[in-house]
């Protein structure tokens, strides 16, 4: 028998101001870190106005994390400690392992709209000082499923049989991009020890057994274990991104853009930047 699983709590997150004066909602953060891990973090923005984000995240470093920048829509311009630059348009990825350590920025540039997510995966202890990756995805290297009454791009592992553009070298996340047609159903079947959590992108539906968990847009809803998810879409329709993984189970130390196990390691993270060892070789 399915054991469905059910809401764990429903998350609004808390607009904020980041980078050099960029507004977003920060769904997911350091209060959360319990309850999301191996996720870290959730950023995600919705504008219109370009003076909501131009500013952009001028050059900062991160350690002991990857960061994974989706945009539905919009342009963003990056460049990397590594030498990768150029642009992430709509449909598009950036997944960036910093693990031993890497300097980037990333500088929106004016658009009809700027739509898209930044999630944080942690490191495990063991892969926390790995050599810094760079994954630039685009459009045409995230494969797009389409099912009866919905489309489903996988950005990272594998939805029935079919390969996402990553796996995670460290972390085995699963990241589907989830479009349902109004009133539709669909589940899936899930590691029932997984965290898994959906980001509501737009519209709003019915989660869990007996379509008794109505959420609405802009809201993370995280759910308690179970072998299968289950979600109706309500007569707007319904576009979310699913989010899953095992946890670590492991300590956190947390300052700003670096994540690592021990305070230790995160004051000598940051005698390396003012010493300018950060970056490895």
């Amino acid at each position: 028998m399915d054991d469905i699983r059910t809401i764990r709590k429903i998350v609004t997150g808390q607009h904020a101001v980041d980078g050099a004066g960029v507004k977003l909602v920060r769904v997911i953060g350091h209060k959360d870190t319990r309850d999301f891990d191996p996720f870290l973090m959730l950023d995600a923005f919705d504008s219109v106005d370009p003076n909501d984000y131009i500013k952009g995240f001028p050059w900062h470093p991160h350690r002991g994390i990857e960061t994974i920048t989706y945009l539905i829509q919009g342009d963003i311009e990056h460049g990397d400690s590594l030498g990768n630059k150029g642009s992430i348009f709509d449909g598009e990825c950036q997944w960036m392992t910093a693990g031993s350590g890497i300097i980037h920025q990333e500088m929106p540039k004016p658009s009809n709209r700027m739509l898209g997510v930044q999630l944080w995966l942690n490191l495990p202890a063991k892969d926390k000082m790995v050599p810094p990756k760079y994954h630039g995805l685009v459009k045409t290297d995230i494969p797009v499923i389409d099912e009866e009454g919905l489309k489903i791009r996988i950005i990272s592992g594998t939805y029935n049989g079919n390969a996402g553009a990553m796996e995670g070298d460290y972390v085995k996340a699963l990241y589907l991009d989830v479009e349902i047609d109004p009133g539709n159903a669909w589940s899936l079947n899930t590691n029932k020890f997984a965290t898994l959590f959906v980001y509501i992108v737009e519209g709003d539906g019915f989660f869990g057994p007996e379509e008794d968990g109505f959420v609405s847009a802009k809201h993370a809803i995280l759910f308690n274990e179970g072998t299968k998810f289950q979600v109706k879409a309500s007569d707007k329709g319904l576009r979310f991104l699913l989010i899953s993984g095992n946890p670590l189970r492991e300590a956190i130390a947390w300052g700003g853009p670096i994540v690592m196990n021990t305070k230790e390691e995160l004051d000598l993270a940051f005698k390396e930047l003012d010493e300018n060892k950060f970056i490895k070789n």
